[in-house]
């Protein structure tokens, strides 16, 4: 579970909610409305105050690293720090089967791309099956379907779907109304830094 509790920095808050295990919870609203800012406050990318906790340890009692372990945040355009795929995927193994899972018809050869050669929706996938490879338990998404076409798009719910299904908790910030209906059992709406509706 996520617990967030009094979360605020400038622009943003304060903001309460929770998750529960096994729940994808919407986080919707206008441009600009600071959804960013939250999910990057919640893994503490920039500075901000308030109570967190998630799978029963606080934001505050661990390390900054292994909190990220933890909460790990897939912003909408992904980071890449080497130079081929694989490298940033230390079980090869069980990168092959979620490459697998999300369209990839031949994982290895996909392991040995050049990073500089993807296109925006194979980053985007890729870095999703980056991060499910890690021991989080809670999973933070920015807008991780926008360059995707409905295909691909089905693919990462039904890979997120059998993640919920294992106990992974799910903040998703989209516009995509169909697919808030189609994975979120609640959502929240911030307007301007603030909560403004709950559903």
């Amino acid at each position: 579970m996520l617990q967030v509790d009094d979360l605020h920095r400038p622009g943003l808050g304060p903001v309460s909610f929770q998750i529960e295990d096994g729940e994808c919870l919407a986080l919707t609203g206008p441009s600009g409305a600071g959804k960013t800012l939250l999910l990057r406050a919640i893994v503490d990318l920039d500075p901000n105050r308030g109570r967190i906790a998630a799978a029963g340890r606080t934001r505050a009692s661990v390390a900054a690293p292994e909190w990220r372990r933890l909460v790990a945040y897939l912003p909408a355009e992904s980071g890449w720090w080497m130079e081929r795929v694989g490298d940033h995927m230390p079980d090869h193994a069980a990168a092959r089967e979620l490459l697998d899972g999300l369209g990839f018809a031949d994982p290895d050869a996909v392991l040995a791309w050049p990073v500089a050669q993807l296109s925006s929706g194979e980053r985007q996938r890729l870095a999703l099956a980056r991060g499910l490879l890690a021991t989080a338990r809670v999973l933070l998404l920015d807008e991780p379907t926008s360059a995707l076409d409905s295909e691909n798009c089905a693919l990462v719910e039904a890979l997120l779907r059998s993640r919920l299904a294992s106990g992974m908790s799910v903040l998703l910030v989209s516009h995509d109304v169909a697919q808030v209906a189609r994975l979120a059992g609640h959502s929240l709406r911030l307007e301007q830094g603030k909560l403004v509706a709950a559903s």
